[in-house]
């Protein structure tokens, strides 16, 4: 008789585990770019539809210009990372790239974006996020990716999402 061995390095075991931390890291970017653009009037000045953000320059800090509509240079800041987790990672949800927003040919924002030394913020996107929504959808995914998991080892053996009443039922 030949028993199949665990993976070395319980990779496998703990897939959703691994799935699940994914999630939640992605979640943190994305709640990181929101709460340090916040410390910037970036996000009440309507005017600024994208921000350049010039993390590779220095370790200590990073540089944010901000760019109007036709890709004009309007403001800048600079914001400290005093700890890792002050650096803003590209959070593709917000990246220009990702969301598909036009750069005005020619413009210092697309000269911003050819010297590659950073990423974009689309900032429609950024002032359309929720970050109530996006965690109750983060927690839920997360469940999700442990579910298997959990499954899989005995630990759960049913699950149901939801509310206990049917829509509409409540009471009177």
């Amino acid at each position: 008789m030949s028993q199949q061995q665990p993976e070395a390095s319980g990779a496998g075991e703990f897939e959703g585990f691994n799935k699940a931390q994914c999630i939640m890291w992605c979640h943190k970017i994305r709640a990181r770019v929101l709460e340090r653009l916040r410390l910037t009037s970036f996000i009440v000045d309507t005017s600024v539809e994208a921000v350049h953000v010039n993390n590779t320059k220095r370790a200590d800090r990073v540089f944010l210009t901000a760019f109007d509509d036709e890709g004009r240079q309007v403001s800048a800041d600079t914001l400290p990372i005093i700890e890792p987790c002050d650096k803003l990672a590209v959070a593709p949800e917000f990246d220009h790239d990702f969301t598909a927003m036009p750069v005005t040919p020619g413009s210092e924002l697309e000269e911003a974006v050819s010297r590659e030394d950073g990423w974009v913020v689309n900032m429609e996107a950024v002032r359309d996020y929720d970050i109530a929504a996006d965690r109750r959808a983060t927690q839920k995914a997360v469940v999700l990716a442990h579910l298997p998991d959990l499954m899989q080892s005995g630990e759960a053996r049913g699950f149901v999402l939801g509310s206990d009443e049917p829509d509409g039922a409540g009471g009177a």
